[in-house]
């Protein structure tokens, strides 16, 4: 009996203790009268070897900056576009009209907030990373079933031949896997790729697809003068339009076409026809996708992106071929052109740079043949050729379809 009562005095002086230690605590720190016993942020506490190792308070290593947030949001945005651009593939597949719904400036200005400059820059670097020999093989089968390659019509089949994914990505096709079309009047597909759009240019605007368009202005930029393209018809009376100064001869018209290259297509482009390049001009810009999806929901999106114009002349007059550059895709390349450098870190919005292929010593610029190497994206892209042609011009496409090049697109 005795030691019970002396066990229950002992835990009457603990609790009493405890209760004169908590109240010295909240006399001499006011928080704890709210329920805050520390002011300070709480930190992780480790031991290694019987010593105490403090990191820093959880708030400074998770501090959230402004890049940080902008980069997320942009991306998280760009994916849930990737998702609606898949939805809009299906819908197509069974037959379903799309409705056009174009993007908001607010919505445009989010999407060019993600770096896709820095990002094509990076995946430019590491497309010319050697790989091991042993891994060649796997990472380009990989490359080859997610996006459908047909490496039958390589030059060269053996993976291992490619040093890197920028080889394998230019990889040159056998001589008889794209027969050129031998019709003479005819333009013909300068690359594999996507019909988008194509047809007559109608009020100085061109469709990128369907009830999408753009200014045929903005687009190639300023006339250049007919004495530097060298055009040798009779030109034809001048226009107010824009559109009317581009026609060199009364009774032609405008005709232009949309190819869009997947990232599973040939990267390479060719010559379109017989025509002679008289001047090269480059806008650097945005890298925005021009996945169908993308050039549906955003107006004059080729207008936004960085691309190289290529203008001149063929038998009936006005010609160009534009190489529009997208995400990953920020090198591209004209085999006759040295001087010609895109994805530069910095640039000024709006601006472009000329480049004259007439000179004195060169009067006619660079001739290109049917069929001939003209130049290569670094992944999947689009062209848009301009061109002037007789009334009678007649396209044999339909929207939507896929074609290969050296397969006509039209002729006379």
């Amino acid at each position: 009996m005795a030691a019970a009562m002396a066990r229950c005095g002992v835990a009457v002086l603990r609790r009493g203790s405890l209760l004169s230690s908590c109240s010295f605590l909240m006399h001499k720190n006011p928080c704890a009268r709210s329920g805050v016993l520390w002011k300070q942020t709480p930190s992780r506490t480790f031991f290694n070897d019987r010593k105490k190792l403090h990191t820093a308070p959880v708030g400074q290593v998770f501090r959230l900056r402004p890049f940080h947030v902008l980069v997320a949001t942009g991306g998280g945005y760009a994916g849930y576009r990737k998702y609606e651009d898949y939805k809009i593939e299906q819908m197509e597949k069974k037959g379903i009209e799309v409705p056009v719904k174009l993007a908001s400036e607010w919505e445009v200005a989010l999407y060019k907030s993600v770096p896709t400059r820095l990002l094509s820059r990076a995946w430019g670097r590491l497309n010319q990373v050697e790989l091991p020999t042993w891994l060649r093989k796997p990472v380009y089968s990989l490359y080859i079933w997610t996006f459908g390659v047909n490496m039958k019509e390589a030059a060269v089949e053996d993976l291992h031949h490619y040093r890197n994914l920028s080889e394998f990505f230019r990889r040159k096709l056998k001589p008889q896997a794209r027969p050129v079309c031998c019709l003479h009047n005819s333009v013909v597909s300068p690359s594999d790729g996507k019909i988008l759009n194509f047809g007559q240019v109608k009020n100085c605007e061109v469709e990128q697809v369907k009830g999408v368009t753009y200014s045929l202005e903005s687009f190639l930029g300023p006339r250049v003068c007919r004495e530097e393209l060298h055009f040798s018809h009779s030109p034809a009376p001048p226009g107010n339009s824009f559109q009317q100064q581009l026609v060199t001869k009364e009774g032609n018209e405008l005709y232009h076409c949309v190819i869009y290259l997947a990232p599973g297509d040939y990267h390479c482009f060719h010559s379109p026809t017989d025509w002679r390049v008289s001047h090269r001009r480059h806008f650097p810009g945005s890298l925005m996708s021009v996945n169908p999806g993308v050039a549906r929901w955003i107006k004059e999106l080729f207008c936004h992106n960085e691309r190289v114009v290529l203008t001149g002349d063929w038998k009936y007059g006005f010609f160009s071929l534009t190489a529009v550059g997208a995400t990953n895709v920020g090198s591209i390349r004209i085999y006759f052109d040295q001087d010609l450098h895109t994805n530069s870190p910095s640039y000024s919005k709006g601006s472009y740079n000329d480049f004259s292929f007439v000179s004195n010593n060169n009067k006619e610029g660079i001739p290109m043949r049917k069929g001939e190497h003209l130049g290569e994206f670094n992944l999947g892209s689009t062209i848009v050729l301009i061109f002037e042609a007789p009334k009678d011009f007649k396209f044999h496409l339909k929207a939507g379809q896929k074609i290969r090049f050296g397969e006509a697109l039209g002729s006379l």
